[in-house]
């Protein structure tokens, strides 16, 4: 699947801390870089995943031949590979969220309290949407 061409705000204008320098354009394109390896992996990931479920759901309906102990299997890895799916499809949300934010200029800026988020914080977690207070904060609840 081929990412479509970014539009990304100048590197200078993302937010920092006060005391932090600004944005330089290699730096952001590491992080760009970072996001769109990150999501290219998790779609080759999504697809292998959806082939397997498919074949789980197909064996599903076949009951035939199966004990209890092979249906309760089954039923087991499904449930994981739906399970992984969807924490995949997170990330991948989540990415997607972070690039859309580096095209409108708003990346590194704390979706909660409006604040720098921290351009160390966001270089080491590029899909950070919170600075750390309010991500501990957000924790504690």
């Amino acid at each position: 699947m081929k990412n479509a061409p970014v539009k990304k705000a100048p590197a200078s204008s993302l937010a920092v801390k006060e005391g932090e320098e600004r944005w330089s354009k290699q730096e952001l394109d590491e992080v760009l870089a970072d996001l769109h390896l990150h999501r290219d992996r998790l779609v080759e990931i999504m697809e292998a995943q959806e082939q397997e479920l498919n074949g789980l759901m197909k064996d599903a309906g076949d009951g035939a031949g199966h004990d209890q102990a092979d249906l309760g299997a089954t039923s087991f890895e499904r449930d994981h590979e739906l399970t992984l799916m969807n924490s995949e499809r997170e990330m991948l949300a989540q990415i997607d969220r972070a690039l859309a934010r580096i095209d409108d200029g708003t990346y590194g800026v704390c979706e909660s309290c409006g604040e720098p988020i921290g351009k160390m914080r966001v270089m080491a977690f590029p899909r950070a949407t919170l600075c750390l207070s309010c991500k501990q904060r957000e924790e504690r609840r």
